[in-house]
């Protein structure tokens, strides 16, 4: 299947690099990495590191959360980041559900993400952009000023209304959903679907050991999204959802936070591993799992959908068998 592209989004590990090395060996379009500080690992520094070791394939963070870091700082992140791979940079944004979940926050509003994201565009143009009441601007140095102005591609990472409408308004190159297209994704001209998965082994089972560790953290992250988005109610109706909630419930409301994104779509935790040894792993199938001819009919499916990309989130100990395994199910 050639009309879609592949890419590949990943922690901030010191062996993200590597990792990335390998998907541009293996024909991935672009590289993403989380920005989830709460781990201990920092995007620009994963993505410096994989700008050494690489050639060809795009680079950029998914997503970047507003609320972590002045725009100065992604802003200036943004211009090294392009010296050290220039013509191959590209930026997302999102409300920052894993990382403001992490700290006990809510997701940014759209009005305070649309601001921030006006501020950064404007600082990569060059443009002094008014903040915190004062204006700032990239002050570049004599050899680097005619770095600017810096025209990247921009996708926002959002589900609704709310967060299509900013995209629009930014004159975004497209949005980033999670397992499905979305109708406002149409109109854009990059449609990225991101999801986890792997590809099963001849006669896996979907609760088999290896698909646990190569599948589980990141499929865990569904009950994380679920519980900080809709609450624990519909974690409750999830398979072993009564199971993870028994395990999160034991620990007081102002802390839950903390045991709910321990370890996200890094390592299963006590309540993710409850979860699974209930028969939560069943809804694996819902994700990109499956035999190669399952993934590859799924990815088919995306495609006809109107997904322009399909952004893998492998996790576990093997992470250059899940990407072979992942273009090869998907190019046959």
């Amino acid at each position: 299947m050639a009309d879609i592209h592949l890419s590949v989004a990943l922690p901030a590990s010191p062996e993200a690099a590597d990792h990335i090395a390998t998907a541009e060996r293996l024909g991935y379009r672009g590289a993403h990495i989380y920005d989830t500080p709460f781990e201990g690992g920092d995007v620009w520094q994963a993505l410096h590191d994989a700008a050494k070791v690489t050639t060809r394939i795009r680079l950029g963070p998914a997503v970047l959360v507003p609320a972590l870091r002045h725009p100065l700082v992604n802003a200036a992140q943004t211009v090294s980041l392009h010296h050290a791979a220039p013509g191959r940079v590209m930026t997302s944004f999102g409300t920052g559900f894993s990382s403001r979940a992490a700290t006990g926050q809510p997701p940014i509003p759209w009005s305070e993400m649309d601001n921030y994201i006006r501020v950064y565009l404007a600082l990569l143009a060059g443009e002094s952009a008014e903040w915190e009441g004062a204006p700032i601007q990239l002050q570049l140095t004599s050899t680097q000023r005619a770095t600017l102005p810096i025209d990247l591609p921009l996708l926002i990472a959002a589900i609704g209304p709310k967060g299509s409408g900013v995209a629009k308004r930014l004159s975004a190159d497209g949005i980033i959903s999670i397992l499905q297209v979305t109708p406002q994704q149409r109109e854009f001209a990059e449609a990225v679907v991101s999801g986890p998965g792997t590809v099963l082994d001849e006669g896996e089972e979907l609760n088999s050991e290896r698909v646990r560790q190569a599948a589980g953290p990141t499929w865990a992250g569904v009950l994380h999204f679920t519980y900080t988005v809709q609450g624990a109610d519909a974690v409750r109706e999830m398979p072993g959802g009564p199971a993870w909630l028994e395990v999160i419930e034991k620990y007081p409301p102002e802390e839950r936070h903390l045991h709910i994104n321990r370890g996200h779509l890094v390592d299963m935790n006590e309540a993710d591993l409850a979860a699974w040894h209930a028969g939560g792993y069943v809804t694996l199938s819902s994700t990109l799992t499956g035999t190669a001819d399952v993934v590859r009919q799924k990815v088919a499916d995306l495609a006809s959908a109107g997904a322009t990309e399909v952004m893998f989130e492998p996790s576990g100990p093997d992470i250059g068998r899940e990407l072979k395994a992942f273009v090869a199910a998907v190019r046959g």
